[in-house]
């Protein structure tokens, strides 16, 4: 389920296009509490076969350990589920405002950061475990914000768990290009859990080079970076 937090629009070639941060979140309410693990929900033999998993399916080390919604894919009849939905895509997506999806991360942003030297892949916004949020939306795209310069028009994407911010070119909303990563976040400590991003334009900024900025939610801090253009 896509679910984003955070949504932009800009119009290309007359055609407005929505680009969204796809974070996801549960219902956690009175009398709902729709988050559950994978091996604890009764899955349907014929469809989540160990050949697919390559194990059995509700097993930790496969499916078990995702965070899915109770509230689809079971099958009124037997009661089993016949299909999962995650929360969140873990990418960004770039629609039409009619609601056509024209473009999507896919996994890129955790094929981006499978390596990173600055803290462990998938690791929460408060510690450095590795694969910490595998098992529950990945890195969380949180915020999005978007700044042309010049003829091109870029995407700002901060990633709420594993921090940091994604820069893509969105000049063709059916062919993104990355752009670069930057980050402020030192294993545990830095700059964590960015929520809300906002761009300073040059003409409004007090070098006259235009500047990202960051709030972090865990640490409370906030984060500013110079955008240099080439």
């Amino acid at each position: 389920m896509y679910q984003p937090d955070a949504i932009a629009a800009y119009r290309v070639g007359g055609t407005t296009y929505l680009v969204t941060a796809n974070e996801g979140d549960a219902r956690d309410w009175a009398g709902l509490r729709e988050e559950a693990r994978a091996g604890s929900l009764a899955l349907n033999p014929a469809t989540f076969t160990d050949a697919a998993c390559g194990g059995p399916c509700g097993a930790a080390a496969r499916l078990g350990r995702l965070n899915v919604t109770n509230q689809t894919g079971r099958n009124a009849g037997t009661g089993q589920f016949d299909a999962l939905h995650a929360f969140g895509a873990r990418s960004f997506s770039i629609w039409t405002s009619e609601g056509t999806l024209v473009w999507d991360s896919g996994d890129e942003l955790e094929q981006r950061t499978t390596s990173l030297a600055n803290v462990a892949f998938n690791a929460s916004n408060t510690g450095n475990a590795l694969d910490d949020r595998s098992d529950n939306k990945g890195p969380e795209p949180e915020g999005v914000v978007l700044a042309r310069f010049g003829r091109k028009t870029f995407a700002f994407i901060g990633l709420e768990r594993t921090g940091g911010v994604m820069v893509y070119d969105v000049t063709s909303p059916t062919a993104p290009i990355f752009v670069t990563y930057a980050t402020s976040r030192m294993g545990a400590g830095g700059d964590l859990g960015p929520e809300g991003l906002a761009i300073v334009e040059a003409k409004d900024s007090p070098d006259g080079a235009p500047l990202l900025i960051v709030g972090n939610e865990v640490s409370g801090t906030t984060a500013i970076f110079r955008i240099n253009l080439q």
